[in-house]
C-alpha cells in the first residue's frame, strides 16, 4: 500500500495501491479535479503518513488513538485517511 498527499485545492491524505486510485478516491470523496490534481498529488512515506494521521482529531476533538491509526494504516482498504476539515 502507498500513501499520497494533496495540499491544494483541499488537503487529503490517501492510502491506495496506485496514484491513479488515489486520484479517483480524491475526486470521489474530497473535491473535483481542477485540472492540476495530477501535479498536486505526491507520494509520501508510511512513517510520514503515520505521524500526520496520528495528529488528526476525532469528532470528540481528541487525538486519534495510536492503535486505531496503526490499524488503519496496516489494513488493505484503500481510503481517504484525512481530508480538509472545512469539507466536513
Amino acid at each position: 500500500m502507498k500513501f499520497f498527499e494533496v495540499c491544494d485545492p483541499y488537503y487529503a491524505l490517501i492510502k491506495a495501491n496506485t496514484k491513479e486510485k488515489a486520484l479517483k478516491l480524491y475526486t470521489e470523496e474530497v473535491a473535483d479535479d481542477d485540472g492540476n490534481l495530477r501535479d498536486e498529488i505526491k507520494e509520501v512515506g508510511m512513517l510520514y503518513a503515520a505521524v500526520k494521521h496520528s495528529r488528526t482529531v476525532t469528532e470528540d476533538q481528541e487525538l486519534s488513538p495510536i492503535s486505531d491509526v496503526l490499524e488503519e494504516l496496516q489494513s488493505n482498504e484503500e481510503r481517504v485517511l484525512i481530508m480538509d476539515g472545512s469539507l466536513l
